[in-house]
């Protein structure tokens, strides 16, 4: 069902903000700038997970970049996204999703976070996360291991991990907004950092469901990864009807 002016339907979670983490340095993948500003076929990673985000009914979409980007940052998003807000990150994710927290409205009941170095993600992924929240604190797109696992002591194989219970996280992770704050508050006051935020609301004693994810949202980190994703893209046209953001 779609929200007047042919916009999606507002998520089950009420308002919603979105936090596009792109703080990453990009030096496993041996790019000058920052891995978020490096292109993706002909197209900077931003811009491609901004142009996707802005198709999901938001109020509003807060990005986070190395400090001292700030203004590159702006320059290009403001071309087409000129709501959204800029800040600079910190010295690690969980700190700079946390500065970017500072950004998102008082008033946002959900936040959905979603790494910059996941540009293949789709407008339908994000408001599946999103929806999940209806009975959940949080929500984490995944799919499930499909390799056979081995654990390795030196050179040594120690054993045969089963995998029936082994997902991949991935962005976009949606979460109740009371409940991501608390989160990270909690992290900062006790020094904890972690790989991503699903972690730092599941040590809270917050229920989080899984969403089925998607193999094509791959996450960018070396050369081979982002020649992997060129070739996922091929012909998409980059730019699509925007929702309340555009």
């Amino acid at each position: 069902m779609s929200s007047p002016m042919g916009s999606p339907a507002p998520p089950a979670a009420g308002r919603a903000w979105a936090i596009v983490a792109a703080a990453g340095s990009g030096e496993r993948l041996g790019c000058r700038e920052p891995k978020a500003f490096h292109p993706v076929a002909g197209v900077p990673m931003l811009e491609r997970v901004l142009d996707v985000v802005s198709r999901v009914a938001l109020d509003g979409i807060v990005v986070v970049v190395p400090a001292g980007w700030e203004e590159s940052a702006r320059a290009s998003v403001g071309r087409r996204f000129a709501r959204a807000v800029v800040v600079a990150g910190g010295a690690s994710r969980r700190e700079s999703v946390r500065l970017g927290l500072g950004a998102v409205a008082e008033d946002a009941e959900a936040v959905v976070v979603h790494d910059a170095s996941r540009p293949l993600v789709s407008p339908d992924l994000i408001e599946r996360a999103l929806a999940a929240l209806a009975g959940a604190s949080g929500a984490v797109c995944a799919v499930p291991v499909v390799d056979t696992l081995k654990r390795v002591e030196g050179d040594r194989i120690a054993g045969t991990v089963p995998r029936e219970w082994l997902w991949r996280a991935q962005t976009p992770q949606a979460f109740r907004a009371a409940a991501l704050r608390e989160a990270h508050a909690r992290a900062a006051a006790e020094g904890i950092e972690a790989t991503d935020d699903s972690a730092l609301v599941e040590r809270c004693g917050e229920p989080v469901v899984v969403v089925q994810g998607e193999e094509r949202n791959m996450k960018i980190t070396t050369a081979a990864d982002l020649a992997l994703a060129e070739a996922l893209l091929g012909p998409r046209e980059f730019g699509g009807a925007a929702g309340g953001l555009a």
